[in-house]
C-alpha cells in the first residue's frame, strides 16, 4: 500500500485564497444590511406588480426560463406575450446615475458588480434571441413611468371573462 503525505502548504494557500474570495464585512451592521437584501420581492418590484395587477394584467413572477443559451429569471414574465421585465437595483446592477463604488473591499466588489452587468447583457441577448422583448427598469424610476414602459411593451390587459 502506498504511503501518502499531506501537504500543509496547500491547505494554507487554499485558506488564503478562500479568505480573499469572501471578504470579512466592515461591521456587524453592514453584515446585517447585506443579509437583508432580497433577490425577489423588492419594494420597487412589489409596487410595479401591484400596479400592473390592479390594471388587470396577469403575469408570472420570478419564473425560470430555460432558454437555448442560458437560464434566465425575469422579475415579471408575461409568457403568452413573451415580455420579460427586470427591476434592477442601482447598487447591484451599477446604475449610471445612482450606482456607487464600494470603498471597502473594492477588489472584491468591482469585479462582482461588473459580472452582474455582463450577466444582465447576456440574459438580454438570450431572451431577444428566443423572441422575447426585454424591459429593464431601474429601482428609482417613478412607478407611473415604470408601468407606462411595461404597458407599452405588453399592450393592453387581456379581456376578463
Amino acid at each position: 500500500m502506498a504511503h501518502t503525505t499531506h501537504d500543509t502548504t496547500h491547505d494554507l494557500t487554499h485558506e488564503t485564497v478562500k479568505q480573499k474570495l469572501y471578504p470579512l464585512p466592515a461591521s456587524p451592521g453592514r453584515s446585517a444590511n447585506m443579509k437583508a437584501n432580497r433577490r425577489t420581492n423588492t419594494k420597487p418590484e412589489l409596487a410595479l406588480r401591484s400596479a400592473l395587477h390592479a390594471m388587470g394584467y396577469r403575469y408570472r413572477k420570478d419564473l425560470r426560463l430555460d432558454l437555448p443559451r442560458r437560464r434566465v429569471r425575469p422579475d415579471i414574465a408575461f409568457t403568452s406575450r413573451k415580455v420579460a421585465v427586470f427591476v434592477d437595483g442601482c447598487f447591484w446592477h451599477a446604475c449610471p446615475d445612482h450606482g456607487s463604488q464600494p470603498k471597502n473591499n473594492e477588489w472584491y466588489w468591482s469585479p462582482k458588480l461588473q459580472k452582474n452587468v455582463e450577466r444582465d447583457r447576456a440574459a438580454d441577448q438570450a431572451l431577444t434571441d428566443a423572441g422575447w422583448t426585454v424591459v429593464r427598469l431601474w429601482e428609482h424610476v417613478p412607478i407611473e413611468d415604470a408601468v407606462a414602459k411595461v404597458v407599452a411593451a405588453v399592450g393592453g390587459p387581456r379581456s376578463l371573462p
